[in-house]
């Protein structure tokens, strides 16, 4: 199965954010899941160091948007890149092909991914699967906008956001999720 981990660009080794994103990849490249992320410096770094260390299979989601924009190719601990032409195809790979999507704390790209992700499964285009949020940033963001837009957020769909503490309760989480559903994917297409 794959885990797809939303993350930021920032963060460098030996920072706190890095190390508890290598952490995290490290317990789930542990706990038999294979780990995709956006492939390029930051926590999607540790996120595929901590998994490829750990035996697991390391996807990284590249494209032509983010080379144009910063052109650092993959991190070394990608196993498989998937090449994509733009942001939209790489943000469809990202949400679409992964069992399950854990987020780590962000900005506008990572919230991008998370929000995209419970659109799809509000709207059925996915099947339902995991989508865990760590922190208490995430749960004050969900938190707020769920409440102030009650009306216009069912509480069903609501209930589809699921938030951890820290990266064990996240991994314990996502493998109870899995471990009592089933969730459909569609194939990783390794190529555009």
């Amino acid at each position: 199965m794959i885990v797809a981990v939303f993350g930021s660009g920032y963060g460098e080794p030996g920072s706190q954010a890095y190390s508890e994103a290598q952490a995290l990849g490290k317990m789930l490249g542990e706990a038999g899941l294979d780990v995709m992320t956006g492939g390029y410096c930051g926590t999607m770094e540790a996120i595929s160091r901590g998994a490829y260390e750990a035996g697991a299979h390391t996807f990284g989601v590249s494209c032509v948007d983010i080379e144009i924009y910063r052109p650092l190719g993959v991190n070394p601990w990608v196993q498989t890149e998937i090449c994509t032409e733009n942001l939209n195809r790489r943000l469809e790979i990202l949400t679409r092909q992964p069992d399950a999507m854990i987020a780590l704390p962000g900005g506008i790209g990572t919230l991008v991914e998370i929000t995209l992700s419970l659109n799809l499964m509000v709207v059925k285009s996915i099947p339902t699967r995991p989508l865990i949020l760590i922190g208490k940033e995430w749960r004050a963001s969900f938190s707020a906008l769920f409440e102030n837009n009650s009306a216009f957020i069912r509480a069903n769909d609501q209930q589809l956001v699921h938030f951890a503490h820290n990266n064990e309760e996240a991994v314990n989480l996502c493998k109870s999720l899995l471990t009592r559903s089933k969730y459909g994917r569609e194939k990783v297409n390794h190529t555009n």
